[in-house]
């Protein structure tokens, strides 16, 4: 059986597209990139945990963080229990930067291996590691097509339960 789990995570994408990712690494999976984000503390919401995760992993205090992208279900181990993890994960723009200040503790705890940012080419290249949620490169052409039509993004997505891809190497 799966403890449940809430967490939060924000997609940062930059004035060129492209998307700003942290790589991880667990025993189902293996090596995969996803947004930056976590679990939620008793009582906070998940935007309030999007917002707080990006500036613990990331150093990013200036952006705005407001507009859901999706949410979704999916089973990993976290710190060696098995969890089903709720995500909200939420979309923002912002600068094409690395993190800010010293994150070398945030990354420890979270296990982020590192971290980059991926074009809309590199999203779409089907030999590229994992990403979490997997339809994210779908969603974000979406919401590009959006931003270029001059609306503001899409509606909010349930992706419901996705299961994991099978584990590379």
């Amino acid at each position: 059986m799966r403890t449940p789990r809430q967490a939060a995570r924000t997609v940062v994408v930059d004035p060129d597209g492209a998307v700003f990712l942290v790589r991880s690494d667990n025993v189902e999976v293996g090596v995969h990139w996803m947004p930056p984000g976590g679990g939620l503390d008793r009582g906070e919401s998940p935007l309030a945990a999007a917002r707080r995760e990006l500036r613990e992993e990331t150093g990013w205090t200036d952006i705005p963080i407001d507009t859901l992208l999706c949410t979704w279900e999916h089973d990993f181990t976290w710190h060696g229990t098995p969890v089903r993890q709720s995500e909200h994960i939420y979309l923002t723009r912002g600068p094409h930067r690395g993190p800010l200040g010293d994150v070398s503790e945030a990354h420890r705890l979270d296990r982020i291996l590192g971290w980059r940012w991926w074009t809309p080419q590199e999203l779409g290249d089907s030999a590229a590691d994992p990403l979490w949620p997997p339809t994210l490169p779908q969603l974000l052409t979406e919401v590009r097509a959006a931003w270029a039509d001059g609306r503001p993004g899409i509606a909010p997505v349930d992706l419901g339960y996705l299961p994991n891809p099978p584990r590379r190497g």
